[in-house]
């Protein structure tokens, strides 16, 4: 079977199309064969007190889009133009890669490979801010 495999912790909750989905007490797995399934796990999500910094606040659009809480298109003109601004910054190559991974996905729609390219840079992004005097 083709698809996404999702491995559940007991307890942990899962956003797919909008619908908050809870598994039970055990560890579960979900197969989901759905192509183009807005799928978000809840553990992974950014509050939106945390979306304080340029990659923070770029990510939590994409985890908007993703959870329908935001249009697409709207979605996609902020990503492209948070992203844009992003590269403007990050310009070494791997953080490069990711951003253009990132705008080719959201080009695109797919707005979890967007944030999946999108929180590769936050560590980066963290160890920049711990340097940077205040």
């Amino acid at each position: 079977m083709t698809g996404l495999v999702l491995k559940l912790a007991p307890r942990e909750r899962i956003l797919i199309n909008g619908a908050v989905i809870e598994n039970g007490n055990r560890r579960g797995r979900l197969n989901i064969v759905t192509p183009g399934a807005n799928i978000l796990r809840l553990r992974d999500a950014l509050h939106p007190d945390e979306a304080d910094t340029p990659v923070r606040r770029v990510c939590y659009i994409a985890q908007l889009a993703l959870s329908g809480d935001a249009p697409p298109a709207e979605a996609r003109q902020q990503l492209l133009r948070g992203i844009e601004q992003l590269s403007q910054v990050l310009t070494d190559g791997d953080s490069a890669a990711q951003l253009n991974a990132a705008s080719l996905a959201v080009m695109e729609l797919q707005f979890y490979q967007a944030l999946k390219a999108l929180r590769t840079l936050l560590p980066r992004e963290d160890r920049l801010f711990a340097v940077t005097p205040k």
